[in-house]
């Protein structure tokens, strides 16, 4: 099936986006929260971030199994036009040296066009024109536990380990002369991830971050990687707002169905602590 009417999944999607995204990935931002060990009399720490990812993805699909496995490269302006509905959201949180992060993203796309092995809708007169579109969808939920093996009032570094569910939705429907015919397909899995983060202070306002993680080992998808860095400023104790980039690389592939691909590009997101 072409590569423009089948699964423009990210977002980037993430936003991933993403990415997706966090792949879809673990956080967007860490604005600083208290440091010291002692914080940890306090309870939970909690922030929660809507984040945008101008991804654009690249690599190959084959979301039927019964179809072929197609080429996707797609700007975040191709990605923009097809997207219907997509959002993005992370959650963070702390306690004294214990850490938790969560990633939710969610991506519905629509192609207006289709080509390929499309749903028989028995013989038709020469010259009848029939249209296709293509719905697709993705989820992923990432939720990671970790300790902070560094922590000082100006360094941090986390340990992650966790699991990330993926689930991809298709829905393929071709009209001619009043007649309709669909077929739908999903598939999903859940694999394995372990990462690190580090978080550094520059000024009382200005924080850099960075994070990386993999996962899959072939327990879920064969390998998969992210990467991600941002900037981030505190308006007030209660908000900051954080700009990087990131990317995200997939390698999947199980009984026919193939989700080999690179997500990549900037980030914007929006923390309030509570």
């Amino acid at each position: 099936m072409h590569s423009r009417c089948l699964l423009v999944l990210p977002v980037i999607l993430t936003l991933y986006g993403a990415c997706v995204a966090n792949a879809a990935e673990p956080t967007m931002t860490q604005t600083p929260l208290p440091t010291s060990v002692s914080d940890s009399k306090a309870g939970w720490a909690l922030q929660i971030t809507p984040y945008l990812w101008a991804a654009e993805m690249h690599g190959h699909i084959s979301p039927f199994r019964r179809g072929p496995t197609i080429s996707v490269d797609k700007s975040f302006s191709n990605v923009l036009d097809d997207l219907r509905v997509g959002g993005f959201i992370d959650i963070w949180g702390r306690s004294g040296r214990y850490v938790l992060s969560g990633d939710i993203t969610y991506v519905d796309t629509k192609e207006g066009r289709a080509s390929g092995p499309l749903p028989r809708l028995g013989p038709l007169p020469p010259g009848t024109r029939v249209e296709g579109a293509v719905n697709s969808k993705l989820f992923t939920a990432t939720l990671l536990g970790g300790y902070r093996v560094v922590d000082t009032p100006t360094l941090t570094l986390d340990a992650l380990a966790g699991l990330r569910a993926w689930h991809v939705s298709n829905k393929v429907q071709v009209s001619a002369l009043g007649r309709s015919r669909s077929y739908k397909e999903s598939f999903g899995w859940t694999e394995p991830v372990i990462g690190a983060r580090a978080f550094t202070q520059l000024t009382d306002r200005l924080s850099l971050q960075g994070q990386a993680n993999i996962g899959g080992f072939g327990a879920g998808s064969k390998f998969v990687w992210s990467a991600q860095a941002t900037l981030n400023y505190v308006f007030t104790d209660k908000l900051s707002v954080s700009a990087g980039y990131k990317v995200l690389d997939i390698n999947y592939d199980h009984k026919g169905n193939v989700y080999d691909t690179r997500m990549h590009g900037p980030v914007l997101g929006l923390t309030y602590r509570f």
